[in-house]
């Protein structure tokens, strides 16, 4: 069983000009075969869905959430990054780690399940977003799932940006077989369901 995972601090001061990074941003799907530092990697999960600041007993992100409920979990899996064993982990952004998910994916096992998608096992990591409605149902109702939806988009777009300030390949993916997904990766598609996922690997 991998140990939990102490993450570098996100760099939060510098770095590359908002507006040219939009400018830049692509879907890049082709990846070479170098793994990914293990800043680059803290910096792409904070990004993604990390603390960015308090407001009171609360805690922020980086992405908006419909009352800050933040319904989402971010877990990645890592083909290639260095010193990180590969594996399956879930990110916990209260203390800006990862540890173990407690179950194992099979890298070809979710290509198949995302349609036969390469970048699955050639991207460094796959970023996937996992809805959790009991967050936001006992507030919104129904239009918790609206809501759901919409902070995976954000969260996916900080990733894209993320990823393109750093130098590395981005790719959403949402095609894919949903119950196959949610089987390779133990979620049970009721409590708890895959939503979107994203390639990032080094170019």
């Amino acid at each position: 069983m991998n140990a939990r995972i102490s993450l570098p601090q996100p760099e939060t001061g510098q770095g590359p000009g908002l507006w040219g990074v939009l400018n830049q941003r692509r879907s890049r799907r082709r990846y070479v075969d170098r793994a990914l530092s293990l800043a680059q990697l803290s910096q792409l999960l904070w990004a993604t869905y990390g603390i960015s600041g308090a407001r009171g007993d609360r805690r922020l992100r980086t992405a908006p959430s419909a009352g800050a409920l933040f319904p989402l979990d971010v877990y990645v899996l890592v083909n290639r990054v260095a010193d990180v064993p590969a594996g399956y982990y879930q990110y916990q952004p209260e203390d800006h780690v990862l540890v173990p998910a407690g179950h194992e994916v099979d890298p070809q096992a979710l290509r198949d399940a995302c349609l036969g998608q390469s970048m699955i096992t050639e991207a460094g990591a796959v970023f996937c977003l996992v809805a959790v409605p009991d967050r936001a149902v006992p507030r919104y109702g129904e239009r918790a799932h609206r809501y759901i939806g919409l902070d995976a988009g954000h969260a996916m777009q900080n990733l894209y940006l993320a990823a393109e300030a750093l130098g590395l390949g981005c790719c959403a993916i949402g095609a894919f077989r949903d119950e196959a997904v949610n089987r390779v990766l133990g979620l049970d598609g009721v409590r708890r369901w895959a939503l979107y996922l994203g390639t990032v690997g080094s170019l």
